[in-house]
């Protein structure tokens, strides 16, 4: 980065901009939900048994071999396990949002750059698809 841009009012306001997130109650909830996982030895491994099973019969599928009703039975299963497993499933929700965030901030920013202005709400509602295009409204 040169020197200019280091101290530019651009960067002081990044800097405001990362100091409200980290002081925000959701995203303190958030990176607590993903430190407790994190910190979770039986929770992690878990989530990545469940992982890999899902990486396997995808890989299997592709492949074109034909999964078995057990396998795919055990894999559901498991999975059924990881989302009654409350510190896993905190871990994913709270992944999903802190992706959302990025990406919605993303958006506002790289808008702001290519209009050369604040986009609208309207605008940003047709970058993402529209409201059910984005996610953002439960459809």
């Amino acid at each position: 980065m040169s020197a200019v841009l280091e101290s530019s009012p651009i960067v002081e306001k990044t800097k405001e901009l990362c100091a409200q997130i980290v002081s925000d109650a959701n995203f303190l909830k958030l990176q607590a939900d993903v430190e407790r996982f994190l910190n979770d030895e039986a929770a992690k491994l878990q989530y990545q048994s469940v992982h890999e099973r899902g990486e396997n019969l995808h890989h299997k599928q592709q492949a074109g071999v034909e999964l078995g009703a057990a396998e795919i039975r055990e894999f559901e299963s498991a999975r059924t396990a990881l989302f009654e497993n409350e510190v896993a499933c905190s871990f994913m929700a709270a992944q999903r949002e802190l992706e959302g965030l990025q990406k919605e901030i993303g958006k506002y920013v790289s808008a702001t750059i290519e209009l050369g202005r604040v986009p609208t709400e309207e605008e940003m509602a047709e970058k993402s698809g529209g409201c059910c295009g984005g996610g953002g409204c439960g459809c």
